[in-house]
């Protein structure tokens, strides 16, 4: 069985919002209790992409209020809490219960509480007299977002600057990788698999990779492990790897423009959460889902930008033909929109006809959307030029140049200050050899357009530390790397050992190709020097590489520390149904970042390093 990690979610949060309760083939209880649900923001954000508002109500949620909100009593009610284990929603559950708001308290907390909160949880209860109405405690381990069945965010702000910034310290850093093993291990904790890990050595990857394979092995050291039941999985015979990158791995997946239809709605639009507003025909916002319930969306994600279009008009001269023929065998006026109006006939063509209305009805309603969304992206990509700025960015990572005029015709010409950003930043990344002459011309034409060049700056330095260390010998080198971990941040061995995924010659991402690799098993240069770690082998084999932790592997999950994007869950979904039998690949990251986002990232760091102007920490 293949893992399916948002039906494995979802079927989590609905026994949740059962009271915990053994529910049945249909998704309910057995039992139906009238209910109200608190939640705080964090998890607010995991119930959005999978629970609707239809849901909540067929499992018998009434009402349903943010934690922080001001809530008045509703008595013989039972309330469902889903938040996060923090002191502040602890306080107010405790308030809540001395205030006797509901009947009886279901408290599930998104992750493990640890034990000083919960200890300060009873005494509370027990000073106010409170304490029977709490009915039960539940460690759910859900603290992720799952967008689609194979792609997860643990929404984890700002991870890429925390983890470079050289003004943190050690502990801080341990906090940061803390926080990303809690959430992989909540998803490993939801699939009910332990798998065989594998990262590049050196840098946060190999940090997080050690953290989880420690916690991991504790963890199956008690007898009733979240994993003891998880025995779906053995019958398989085989375990998924978990490939754990860090964003310097591929720098330049981050940056670049995208000409495919998922990546553009997400980095032009600004796709959160499966939803995004854009202005309609007639004026005014217009709000759109798109998730696996949207056949269109799912269907051709993966296309190009005019690949697209031509599918939307397909799909509208299908459904003309298709609203005629119903038309026509009821004896409709000819080539009208089927409304249901003009219905005579026999009752057979009848019958057919109305029973072909709510369909007919869908499909014009995703095409009227996915019309809607391709119009307000076109205008977009004219103003811009996004086409040609997709383009070039290709060519120079294939080509490894640019003709100078084409550079300063991009930078002088259409686009926004982030869009000639990222061209400069692309051309850095993707041109092997740099004429100063030339990035003094792209600095100039990057500040004649009021572009703030911190990012830039950064990543220009990180481009000469590279080359310094590929031309230095290995006590300098040393040296080089000890130096550079004081200026640079932590991790800067990983962002040194990465320069040659920089500049991936072909059209595959270095991503791509390296989990191809590590699923396969076999032996490869690429892929040599990567550790394995195995949480169900004896301590002193981690991190050595047994044959049989080699694959070959069916399942993958792979994970993006300091921030993905679709393009990269677009090359690893197209990589999995392109094997043959077709494989099952999980992609996840700390968050999901848009190319303006990740090089705000970019930017602040060049500011602590007092390349550019004022410096302004990422919202929290």
């Amino acid at each position: 069985m293949a893992l399916n990690l948002r039906k494995k979610q979802t079927e989590c949060i609905t026994r949740l919002l059962n009271l915990n309760q053994p529910v049945n083939p249909a998704g309910t209880a057995n039992e139906e209790v009238y209910k109200i649900l608190i939640y705080d923001r964090f998890c607010q954000n995991i119930l959005s992409p999978l629970i609707h508002v239809k849901d909540l109500r067929k499992h018998g949620v009434t009402l349903f209020f943010l934690i922080d909100k001001d809530r008045k009593p509703v008595a013989d009610v039972p309330a469902v809490y889903f938040v996060q284990p923090t002191q502040s929603n602890l306080h107010r559950i405790a308030a809540d219960a001395a205030r006797s708001l509901y009947d009886s308290f279901h408290l599930n907390f998104s992750s493990s509480i640890p034990r000083p909160l919960l200890e300060d949880l009873a005494s509370s209860t027990l000073n106010s007299d409170s304490i029977r109405r709490i009915s039960k405690v539940h460690d759910q381990y859900l603290e992720f977002v799952t967008l689609e069945d194979g792609l997860f965010s643990l929404a984890n702000k700002s991870c890429y600057y925390q983890l470079n910034d050289p003004s943190a310290g050690d502990r801080e850093i341990e906090e940061i990788i803390e926080k990303i093993v809690s959430g992989l291990f909540c998803v490993l904790a939801t699939l009910a698999v332990v798998p065989i890990i594998r990262c590049p050595r050196g840098g946060p990857a190999e940090m997080v990779a050690s953290l989880l394979d420690q916690r991991l092995r504790d963890h199956l050291l008690a007898k009733n492990n979240l994993f003891s039941e998880g025995g779906s999985f053995s019958s398989s015979f085989q375990r998924p790897v978990l490939c754990l990158f860090d964003r310097n791995f591929e720098l330049s997946v981050a940056i670049q423009h995208d000409f495919r239809y998922r990546p553009l709605v997400h980095d032009v639009l600004g796709l959160r959460l499966n939803r995004l507003s854009v202005q309609g025909e007639k004026g005014g916002m217009k709000s759109y889902e798109l998730d696996r319930l949207d056949p269109f969306w799912v269907a051709n994600g993966l296309l190009e930008f005019p690949e697209v279009a031509v599918e939307i008009e397909t799909q509208l001269n299908k459904y003309k033909k298709d609203v005629d023929e119903v038309n026509r065998r009821t004896g409709g006026s000819g080539g009208a929109e089927f409304e249901g109006t003009d219905l005579i006939g026999n009752t057979k063509h009848l019958m057919n006809a109305v029973n072909s209305l709510p369909e007919l009805t869908e499909r014009k309603q995703v095409i009227d959307k996915h019309t809607n969304i391709a119009t307000v992206l076109l205008g977009e990509i004219k103003e811009r030029s996004l086409d040609s700025y997709a383009k070039k960015e290709n060519d120079m990572m294939i080509r490894g140049s640019i003709d100078r005029g084409e550079l300063l015709g991009v930078l002088k010409g259409k686009g926004t200050k982030m869009d000639k950003l990222r061209f400069a930043i692309m051309y850095l990344i993707s041109t092997e050899s740099l004429p100063q002459s030339e990035v003094d011309m792209v600095e100039t034409a990057l500040r004649e357009s009021e572009v703030d060049t911190s990012a830039f700056q950064y990543v220009k330095k990180i481009k000469a530390l590279n080359v310094s260390l590929a031309s230095a010998n290995s006590a300098s080198r040393s040296n080089i790397v000890d130096w550079a971990e004081k200026l640079y941040g932590q991790s800067i061995s990983a962002v040194t050992a990465g320069v040659k995924n920089l500049l991936s010659s072909d059209h595959q991402l270095a991503l791509s190709r390296t989990v191809e690799a590590l699923m396969e098993g076999k032996p490869n240069p690429e892929i040599e020097s990567y550790l394995v770690f195995d949480p169900r082998a004896p301590k002193s084999s981690s991190g050595s590489s047994s044959s049989h932790l080699k694959g070959p592997f069916k399942e993958a999950i792979v994970f993006m520390v300091g921030g993905g994007n679709y393009v990269e869950y677009g090359s690893l979904q197209e990589l999995a149904h392109r094997q043959q039998p077709v494989k099952h690949i999980i992609y996840g990251t700390t968050e999901i970042l848009t190319g303006g986002e990740f090089v705000e990232q970019l930017a602040l760091l060049g500011q602590k390093m007092g390349l550019g102007g004022t410096v302004a920490a990422p919202a929290p």
